[in-house]
């Protein structure tokens, strides 16, 4: 069963001289098995929407429902938050334990196993996500490199073997090469274990390559909603919600506007050179 979100509206300090509807109105479904993309401007409601997916927060109006659990309800909320792990953009909070391997078994052994069977499901989830037992187990969560700790706040999600896997901003602040590596994990973990990501980025170049459908937030509704080559087609419109894009797609919306009849769903470095390729055969 899917996630299905219905007319989803949160009012920060609601009836007060600070009423702020941080979201609005928002209806979608998020099915089985996707990689589904989130974007948006700093502001539009994205960080507060997710939180719902896993009950951090009530709706102020509209439902969450998580595999038919009502995520309002708090008995069927526990049973939905079980489904749904969040990994959010500042991995810091998220670690606090002695050693990685402790802190990656908290999650495990909070879900009621015993000590040897959530060690076993932890020294597992650090080798889905590159971090080797024998070399970071027993390290001070701390110590590690800022790709590493997000692979360690990555570990002790799927240590507790999730359905859903929600994530904030996950390549935030890292370089372009740690950003590829920690991409790269989330799609191997999908392929590997038949979860359903979602992810929250400003990446467009990470999100055009990964995602099968995006939503576009802004100032908190859901602005689009539709696959890569739908969205993507649509730069300058992104662009006037400032909103960045990727690279290649603005090149492409250039080379439009210069005259060139360059095809709309060009976004990817691949789809380019493939494009000129087959220009450069036909000249």
């Amino acid at each position: 069963m899917p996630i299905i979100v219905e007319k989803l509206t949160h009012t920060y300090m609601p009836n007060t001289d600070n009423e702020f509807v941080a979201v609005e109105d928002i209806t979608l479904t998020i099915n089985d098995g996707e990689f589904f993309g989130i974007i948006g401007h700093t502001g539009s409601g994205k960080s507060t929407f997710i939180q719902h997916l896993n009950g951090l927060m009530q709706p102020t109006g509209g439902s969450v429902t998580v595999d038919g659990f009502d995520m309002s309800d708090k008995k069927q909320r526990a049973k939905g938050r079980a489904l749904v792990g969040m990994v959010f953009q500042y991995p810091d909070y998220q670690l606090f334990d002695s050693t990685v391997l402790d802190d990656v078994s908290f999650g495990p052994k909070n879900m009621g196993l015993d000590e040897e069977e959530a060690k076993q499901r932890s020294i597992e989830a650090m080798r889905m996500v590159g971090l080797d037992p024998e070399l970071f187990a027993e390290k001070s969560p701390f110590e590690l490199s800022g790709g590493e700790k997000r692979r360690a706040a990555l570990a002790g999600i799927i240590a507790m073997r999730p359905k859903y896997l929600v994530l904030d901003e996950p390549m935030a602040g890292l370089d372009p090469s740690g950003r590829r590596e920690i991409l790269a994990t989330i799609n191997s973990l999908r392929d590997e274990l038949k979860c359903t990501v979602i992810m929250v980025s400003h990446s467009m170049e990470d999100v055009a390559r990964s995602a099968e459908r995006i939503a576009v937030m802004n100032d908190g509704r859901l602005y689009a909603l539709g696959t890569p080559d739908e969205i993507f087609s649509r730069t300058k419109e992104l662009i006037s919600l400032g909103l960045d894009a990727p690279q290649t797609a603005r090149l492409a919306q250039e080379l439009r506007e210069r005259g060139f009849e360059v095809p709309e769903d060009i976004y990817t470095n691949e789809r380019f050179v493939s494009w000129l390729k087959g220009r450069m055969n036909d000249a």
